[in-house]
């Protein structure tokens, strides 16, 4: 049996944390978020080794890894620190949004904090000073090394990469303040519930998985995973191969492939 220890359990492990920081002042908060999500990346050079209790447990707070139990397999890839700042940061940032709040200045604290977050990024990650333990170089050419820069680590998700999505995330919460249209207005219902749609799409994507694994000849039993798809013999050629020869015969002379 696989369990996969994924957004969910980041989301619902932050959210219990949240519980309890709510009873401290939102500066205490602040100042925890921040020690977080900045200096998690102290940590990366620590590691456990094994695959005993110990190592499980680091993997859970900070280090990603995969963890067999008897017949259990457990895939521990969102580690919880660094998602636990990233929550405390928002809890604060919604301080922004209270009733009585003025929105000119919330404007222009958002607007200053983006581009703070996204000049720290630059700085942080010209020099390779710190923030993410993949390091960037140059590369063949000038897209290619653009393209490194930006290859920073989402699991657990870096300094880096906190400043580099959640800079331009609060520079368009700034930009976005005027009136919905219309056809906005009738899907923000979307946004007040995301852990619902996200829980969804979890088993919509499986149940098309087992409709396209029957379609190509395979058993629906198949799609009970004890593994990685691309680790259970049942399921060994499972997918569209067409675009994979395609990328094979291409990949040389289309760049592009290089990113599917």
């Amino acid at each position: 049996m696989v369990f996969n220890l994924q957004v969910i359990w980041a989301i619902g492990v932050s959210m219990v944390v949240m519980s309890a920081l709510v009873y401290l002042t939102r500066r205490v908060i602040l100042l925890i978020g921040i020690v977080l999500v900045a200096g998690h990346n102290l940590l990366d050079s620590v590691h456990v080794p094994g695959g005993g209790i110990p190592s499980f447990i680091w993997s859970l707070l900070h280090e990603p890894g995969e963890f067999t139990f008897g017949r259990l397999v457990i895939f521990a890839h969102y580690p919880v620190l660094a998602w636990i700042g990233i929550m405390a940061l928002g809890y604060c940032t919604g301080s922004l949004y209270v009733q009585n709040a003025n929105p000119g200045k919330r404007r222009g604290m958002l607007l200053l904090a983006g581009f703070a977050a996204i000049t720290l990024f630059i700085v942080l990650r010209l020099g390779n000073v710190y923030g993410d333990a993949a390091h960037w170089s140059q590369q063949k050419n000038l897209l290619f090394s653009f393209l490194s820069f930006l290859n920073v680590t989402k699991y657990p998700p870096s300094l880096l990469y906190t400043l580099m999505t959640l800079g331009p995330a609060l520079i368009f919460l700034s930009l976005a303040e005027n009136p919905l249209p219309a056809w906005t207005r009738r899907i923000i219902i979307l946004g007040k519930v995301p852990m619902f749609y996200y829980l969804l799409h979890i088993f919509v994507v499986h149940l098309l998985a087992v409709v396209a694994a029957v379609l190509t000849g395979y058993h629906w039993q198949d799609m009970i995973l004890t593994d990685r798809v691309n680790r259970v013999p049942e399921l060994k050629g499972y997918g569209f191969p067409l675009i994979t020869r395609y990328k094979a015969a291409h990949n040389a002379t289309q760049w592009w492939l290089k990113y599917l």
